[in-house]
């Protein structure tokens, strides 16, 4: 905002209490101010964690996109609340026409039962379209019918136990990963008292339609287990990650998913005209 630095205090003292507001950066090469200078307009943040966590994404995509030689998508989903509705929602869109997906549901931190998510993932192909002007496209649109693989550890639970259960109910695909933290006995739904203090009661837990409890206290199970290794997580190596893109690579080459050749087209002539006024 034309306010020079002083090269004894921080830069970043510069941008106290600018945090949304439009603010003028003045860029040199030079150690000075002339015609060659750029302006730039930038809005200011009070917090960096979502710019982070949108580079972390963004980079375990890139990651998976070039280990596959981009035929399969990732999308991470951080609990199974609004915020983890929107982020499955937001990323799946981009990236359904690909032949896998790989969801992440590592430190996935809970909050509802995703049975939306699942309704989306695990929608099946109904039928083609054949289209007069364009490519032939598969219904419903948005739906995925490459091979999944999903990813957990011991640090996804409640609805983060919940959403890697019923994937492997439906059958979308292995787990991959380490064991879930294993809690569903809920707690939501108890009245908040007079102080504003509030009562952790269990109020409702899991059990299995076979009439057997489950999940509470033990989580769910991978179907490839792979450890996490922090000497090799430091370094930002994700063996977990790559044991996924595996698996997937593997459905993908057994069982393809091929969409079916356009039939030729039908002879409708005569349709609609009664047989004695041909």
């Amino acid at each position: 905002n034309g306010i020079p630095l002083d090269i004894n205090i921080s830069p970043w003292a510069a941008f106290v209490d600018l945090a949304g507001e439009i603010t003028e950066l003045t860029v040199s090469e030079k150690p000075f101010v002339d015609d060659d200078a750029r302006h730039v307009l930038v809005k200011p943040v009070n917090d960096e964690t979502a710019l982070r966590f949108r580079n972390w994404v963004e980079g375990k995509r890139r990651y998976v996109a070039e280990h596959s030689q981009g035929r399969i998508g990732y999308i991470y989903v951080p609990d199974t609340g609004v915020n983890g509705q929107t982020e499955l929602f937001r990323q799946f869109f981009g990236q359904r026409h690909l032949d896998g997906l790989i969801i992440d549901d590592r430190w996935n931190g809970g909050g509802q039962i995703p049975t939306r998510f699942i309704e989306l993932l695990n929608r099946p192909a109904t039928n083609m379209w054949a289209l007069r002007d364009g490519l032939d496209g598969v219904w419903p649109p948005d739906s995925s019918q490459g091979a999944k693989a999903m990813l957990i550890n011991g640090l996804a639970g409640s609805g983060g136990d919940m959403f890697p259960a019923l994937f492997k109910q439906a059958g979308l695909g292995p787990l991959v990963g380490t064991r879930t933290w294993g809690g569903l006995v809920g707690i939501s739904g108890n009245p908040a008292l007079i102080d504003g203090a509030f009562m952790s009661v269990p109020r409702f837990a899991y059990y299995n339609l076979d009439g057997t409890w489950g999940i509470e206290g033990h989580g769910v199970d991978p179907d490839i287990e792979v450890i996490d290794d922090p000497s090799l997580m430091v370094n930002g190596d994700d063996p977990q990650l790559d044991a996924a893109i595996d698996a997937v690579m593997k459905q993908i080459k057994e069982h393809p998913f091929v969409l079916p050749s356009r039939p030729p087209a039908p002879d409708r002539s005569g349709m609609g005209i009664r047989e004695e006024d041909k």
